[in-house]
């Protein structure tokens, strides 16, 4: 199951304050609708940002965690305009070489292997 490969990832790869708000940008991506992932990348990411939604990061905080939390329940075309202005200001927080590195590091480190496995499931 998708959950527990990103629970045993993290383990091995714990992240960093700053990951910890890539992986929260990478949610809001999902959420606006612009992210170019496959579908089952995108799961992998929710469950990334579902295990690690409660550390801190270091500028992305409580009220973007709310803002995703209303995001799931509430999809519609308003919100994720809203969604998609908070998601731009936010990767303009996180620097282009960091994010960069973060989506490199997730692929390089065996995060999104288990896409492979677990085509057509939703764990």
């Amino acid at each position: 199951m998708i959950a527990e490969h990103v629970a045993r990832w993290l383990q091995a790869h714990p992240l960093s304050p700053v990951h910890v708000d890539c992986a929260t940008a990478v949610m809001l991506k999902i959420l606006d609708g612009k992210c170019k992932m496959g579908e089952g990348e995108k799961l992998v990411m929710a469950h990334l940002y579902d295990a690690v939604r409660l550390q801190t990061g270091v500028c992305l905080g409580e009220d973007i965690h709310r803002l995703i939390a209303t995001a799931r329940d509430l999809a519609n075309e308003g919100l994720r305009n809203y969604i998609y202005e908070k998601r731009v200001l936010a990767e303009s927080e996180i620097s282009r070489p960091v994010m960069k590195g973060f989506k490199a590091m997730i692929r390089a480190e065996g995060l999104l292997d288990c896409v492979a496995l677990e085509v057509g499931e939703a764990a």
